[in-house]
């Protein structure tokens, strides 16, 4: 019996929710439920297990039977191989994912410690002197020509 507040409710997995049946997994990906099995012994494709032990396949576990099978059938690449591509393909994302969580934690600490937006110039007695992105040195500090570089930065 359905309840008020799920009743109108619908299922609507994301790409990572384990849906597929081996059979249907072998069928979308356009290869032998054998197949599938294989590359779960070799790492290649780890499906979800059901508690009674049966093999429940993802969006992106289909997507990358298919990549595995276009890097077999078409590249020539080894199992071997394609299980080094994938280890090497996941290692990249997660070092990007660490990579956009330090420029976001650089940024807070730019916020914090009040550097968003400044540069640094050489005084007029060759001292280090703070000023604002594409100002120059104020006369007080300088009447020299001093040079202002401004660095490329990533936020």
């Amino acid at each position: 019996m359905a309840t008020a507040r799920n009743a109108g409710s619908t299922f609507a997995p994301d790409d990572d929710t384990p849906v597929f049946v081996i059979s249907v997994a072998a069928q979308l990906a356009g290869m032998h439920a054998q197949t599938l099995r294989q590359y779960d012994r070799l790492g290649l494709v780890v499906p979800s297990r059901t508690r009674g032990g049966g093999r429940r396949y993802s969006n992106r576990d289909i997507a990358r039977l298919r990549e595995v099978q276009r890097l077999s059938q078409e590249e020539g690449v080894s199992l071997a191989g394609i299980r080094r591509i994938l280890e090497l393909e996941n290692e990249v994302e997660v070092l990007r994912a660490q990579v956009g969580e330090m420029h976001e934690e650089l940024g807070r600490v730019r916020a914090a410690l009040g550097m968003s937006g400044r540069v640094f110039a050489a005084g007029r007695a060759g001292d280090v002197v703070a000023v604002r992105a594409g100002e120059r040195p104020r006369r007080r500090f300088s009447d020299s020509r001093a040079l202002v570089l401004y660095g490329n930065r990533r936020a």
